[in-house]
């Protein structure tokens, strides 16, 4: 049962996020995708979560990324919503959580590194994918503690790298890890790799048009009630 609550998740997370990230910024469509894609995503890391760490799966490498697209979509959803009693603390606990995690699997990565390339049978590259994520994350949420809540382009850019990178997990968990439950025929890796490359190549192109580009008339800004 857990196993099939992940797998449902997992695919409506899948479709939401990237109907969410095509769709226009702010409208209807992208705000309910974007809610979709939050609920899956949260559901899909609880029970693999919960699987990784019952059956011994690859626990260095699986809790950690359940954990850290949980938080990504969480402060990535708070950071377009208004802010409530308790909201600092949820963003304190966030930081220790994400800073805990990426330094964790730095330390993972750097001791595969001096074992030959590996920790366990586990390449180092999960580990500090998801070390850096964690850190870089965590030193984000340290500077909104410091400086304030973010506006304007930035508060916009820091929902959409967050919202984007979970897509990116959940799109190479599938896409790569899982290539195995995918038909033969169009088992082909390249055309794999092609829908997991176009979530960070998507996220670049709404980043430049969020932080760079001054005329950018299909990214609709909304006040923070109606956001997400």
């Amino acid at each position: 049962m857990t196993l099939l609550v992940h797998v449902v998740a997992g695919s409506l997370g899948l479709v939401s996020g990237f109907v969410a990230l095509y769709a226009t910024k702010g409208a209807r469509l992208h705000r309910r995708a974007g809610m979709a894609f939050v609920y899956a995503m949260l559901t899909m890391c609880v029970a693999g979560t919960a699987m990784a760490a019952v059956r011994g799966v690859w626990v260095e490498v699986n809790v950690p990324a359940g954990v850290i697209s949980a938080y990504l979509v969480v402060t990535a959803l708070t950071t377009v919503r208004p802010a409530f009693v308790g909201s600092k603390w949820l963003h304190v606990g966030a930081m220790l959580v994400a800073l805990s995690v990426g330094l964790t699997e730095l330390a993972f990565g750097v001791e595969a590194l001096a074992s030959g390339g590996t920790r366990n049978g586990i390449p180092a590259f999960p580990f500090f994918l998801f070390g850096v994520v964690g850190v870089l994350a965590g030193a984000g949420d340290a500077r909104v503690l410091r400086a304030g809540a973010p506006t304007g382009a930035r508060r916009l850019a820091r929902h959409l790298w967050r919202m984007s990178f979970a897509l990116f997990i959940a799109a190479m968990s599938f896409f790569i890890g899982q290539a195995k439950v995918i038909p033969e025929p169009i088992r082909i890796p390249a055309l794999l790799a092609l829908p997991v490359l176009a979530v960070p190549t998507t996220m670049l192109y709404w980043f430049w048009r969020v932080r760079f580009k001054r005329s950018r008339p299909s990214v609709i800004v909304v006040s923070a009630p109606r956001a997400a």
